[in-house]
């Protein structure tokens, strides 16, 4: 008796066979996976005859679909909103120079080939993003990851991603209306961000708050099924509100991101993502048209040559407008000369919506391969290219570049007219972006629903009013009521001055406006007319006087558990990285790198004096974590044992040196992050402080913050790796290693906000 196996299992047996062997192989070079996977599938796609061919296309290509949902779903869980929260002002403007740029070079130069304008649009896009996969694997080859210009790349990198995503909802709007349509386009992503915001924050409200209910009910197998289920519930409702399923699963991992679950789902994802991602890329290998690549050779080399300099140019560019010095700013350019994974997704969806040319495809793959291959060449000869470049750029322009960075690390942070304006304008939106939902929502489909069933027109209006304006009051009071404690605090010390009333008096207008206008918005859509207005008002104005305490106390406890939500992973990570904002402003090229000490190696029980490693290298040790003790700035006596985790401060020729000594006797354990409870801060000198005059001994800065002082700016001189007997003066600008929270404590005392008694 035959029996008779399903298409889609031997095909599914042809792939994976396949794609273990090129994994294998490509394992063996030290290359990309995604390359092998590619490979697998042009061996058993139609173009290679004489090998097995994979027959079930319509099912793989549902699995792909799948696939590209679980990997973006994985980048959603890696992303985080506040990661993008906390990328620093460097990132976004090197992300954004480099996205513009690349994109319109993209598009002119497909013109210029005479392409089509959608095949323009397209190839601009497929330039937007680069690989994070192929970037993380060359630093962590090169053992650069710990170096200031890798985490402005990860900064890129983010930035990047969310680009994309509003990419994939965008040029379907662009690609069938065959046009730039500019009131379309808004509307479309004012109506993208809307969705963003109201998802996250239910999200965030809803999600943390079931897992955390449930938390002895939930082992790694339910923990996985639920991840899955609320990812693919989320892709429908995207797909339901017309946005593609990519965003659904990417704004799931996102919020998923945010749970102190994040790195368990992860751990409990990887195989089934890492099996569906497999299928995808062997499905972008199976539409390779070899005849294709070659016949378009001369447009591959050109997008390719447009890639490689295109982007480390506009790159380059964007993180020396950032601030950046010339060297960092090479080294981020050099490290972002590739197009990424999402180049794949991108002319996919061009091929699926049946608009853009058959060429496009192989041509990205073609490009992608080439600049895989020189990522890592490219990483490793930055310093070579700064060199180069020191040499053939005018002396005044290296001047200039030098000065404009310098000016730009010594501007001062956000005023607190600017804090306190950016704080009402979150409340405005937060709040007016919830109650507008709630609005729609209420509106959409609970009056249609109660309408269909319930015969009294009247009645069913009233109680959609009642219970759409019940559930808006707590958001409706806090956008029209609520203060924020900067607000507070700066009335209570009087720092709202004549000049800063009318602002402030025209943002509490603004309030006010707009929690009216929803007013009108949400009774518009339920009554006509108005004595059905004047009565909405009566009963609106009714159930603020009625319920205003209960509202309050409903708020409150509703922004409680959002930002206990928000931050409870951040919270509970004890070691989790710290911003490239904290080391954006520093005037040195200085970075904190962080060895454990191997139980073989030669410093093991020998004390921070005996070692000299300030006197040989130059570096700094800022802390030394031992099990769950933190010893801070610690003195010359400190001893080094096994295990210790040491976190050392110096440039990136130091630590190259440090770190080289260090191999002699055992590897680094290739982790990269730092503490949260040490940070680089600055501390300004005034004319009236009384540290000035003093020694930094004598000063007690180290007792105070339990902290190093590193560096010192003075007029036209820096001071690095100062003399504990250097004499501060008035106006001096002091880099300080230590404990974060002292030292921010100890710029309050500088500042007159506390006393010394308070420290």
């Amino acid at each position: 008796m035959e029996h008779h196996l399903p298409h889609l299992i031997q095909d599914l047996s042809l792939i994976l066979g396949a794609a273990v062997i090129t994994t294998l192989i490509f394992r063996k070079l030290k290359q990309p996976l995604v390359l092998g996977y590619i490979i697998a599938g042009l061996l058993v796609g139609p173009e290679i005859q004489f090998l097995p061919t994979v027959v079930d296309n319509a099912s793989i290509s549902t699995w792909a679909s799948i696939g590209v949902i679980f990997l973006l779903f994985s980048l959603g869980l890696e992303f985080s909103f506040k990661k993008l929260m906390k990328v620093g002002g460097t990132a976004s403007m090197t992300a954004f120079t480099e996205i513009i740029f690349i994109m319109f070079a993209g598009y002119f130069v497909g013109q210029w080939m005479g392409w089509n304008t959608i095949d323009s649009i397209f190839l601009g896009g497929m330039l937007a993003s680069s690989s994070t996969t192929i970037i993380i694997r060359a630093f962590d080859e090169l053992k650069v990851k710990s170096q200031p210009f890798a985490r402005t790349v990860f900064g890129v990198l983010i930035v990047e991603d969310i680009v994309v995503i509003l990419l994939l909802v965008l040029l379907p709007t662009i690609a069938i209306s065959q046009q730039f349509q500019g009131a379309e386009l808004f509307f479309t992503v004012l109506r993208l961000l809307f969705f963003l915001l109201v998802w996250f924050l239910a999200g965030i409200f809803i999600v943390p708050s079931l897992l955390k209910a449930n938390k002895k009910l939930i082992d790694n197998e339910t923990l996985m099924i639920l991840a899955i289920g609320f990812c693919f519930g989320m892709v429908v409702l995207a797909t339901k509100t017309g946005f593609s399923a990519e965003l659904g699963a990417f704004i799931m991992g996102s919020i998923f991101a945010e749970t102190t679950k994040a790195e368990r789902i992860e751990h409990v994802l990887s195989s089934v993502k890492d099996l569906f991602a497999a299928i995808f890329f062997v499905s972008i290998g199976m539409m390779i048209d070899l005849n294709s690549m070659w016949e378009y050779i001369t447009p591959i080399l050109i997008i390719t040559l447009l890639t490689i300099f295109g982007k480390f140019f506009s790159t380059t560019l964007g993180a020396l407008l950032s601030g950046q010095t010339l060297k960092h700013s090479v080294q981020v350019g050099m490290s972002m000369a590739q197009i990424g994974e999402f180049a794949f997704i991108i002319a996919t969806l061009g091929l699926t919506l049946g608009v853009t040319s058959d060429f496009l495809f192989p041509i990205a793959v073609g490009v992608s391969v080439i600049t895989t291959f020189t990522t890592p060449y490219m990483i490793k000869s930055s310093n070579w290219c700064y060199q180069g470049l020191q040499k053939i750029l005018p002396e005044r322009l290296l001047l200039a570049i030098d000065n404009y960075s310098n000016y730009n690390r010594g501007v001062q942070g956000t005023s607190q007219w600017r804090k306190i304006t950016r704080s009402i304008l979150q409340i405005i939106l937060i709040n007016g972006f919830i109650s507008l939902a709630i609005i729609i929502l209420f509106t959409n489909y609970l009056y249609p629903y109660l309408m269909e069933r319930i015969d009294n027109g009247p009645l069913v209006k009233l109680s959609v009013l009642v219970l759409t304006a019940l559930a808006i009051l707590p958001f409706l009071w806090a956008l029209i009521n609520k203060k924020t404690s900067l607000l507070k605090n700066a009335g209570s010390r009087g720092m709202i001055k004549k000049y800063t009333w009318m602002p402030f008096s025209a943002l509490n207008i603004i309030r006010i406006l707009i929690g009216v206008l929803l007013v009108i918005f949400m009774i518009d859509r339920i009554f006509n007319g108005w004595l059905a207005f004047a009565i909405s008002i009566v009963v609106i104005i009714g159930l603020i006087l009625i319920f205003r305490k209960r509202i309050q106390k409903v708020y409150d406890s509703i922004e409680k558990r959002f930002i206990f939500n928000l931050n409870e992973r951040e919270t509970k990570n004890k070691i989790p990285g710290f911003t490239d904002a904290e080391n954006a402003n520093i005037p040195w090229d200085v970075h904190l790198s962080e060895f454990e000490i191997q139980p073989n190696s030669l410093c093991t029980g020998s004390q921070l004096v005996d070692l000299e490693w300030r006197e040989k290298y130059g570096v700094n040790v800022a802390l030394i974590k031992r099990g769950d003790e933190y010893f801070y700035a610690p003195d010359r006596f400190q001893r080094v044992f096994p295990f210790d985790t040491i976190y050392v401060l110096g440039t990136d020729d130091q630590i190259s040196l440090f770190q080289n000594e260090l191999e002699k006797t055992h590897h680094e354990n290739g982790n990269t992050s730092l503490t949260e409870d040490v940070s680089i801060q600055k501390v300004i000198l005034s004319h009236e402080n009384d540290l000035i005059g003093k020694s930094i001994k004598e000063s007690g800065i180290r007792d105070k913050t339990s902290g190093l002082v590193v560096g010192i700016e003075r007029t036209r001189e820096k001071i690095l790796n100062p003399s504990s007997e250097e004499i501060l003066k008035a106006t001096d600008v002091l880099w300080i290693v230590g404990n974060r929270k002292k030292i921010r404590k100890f710029q309050k005392y500088i500042s007159g906000e506390i006393s010394e008694t308070d420290l």
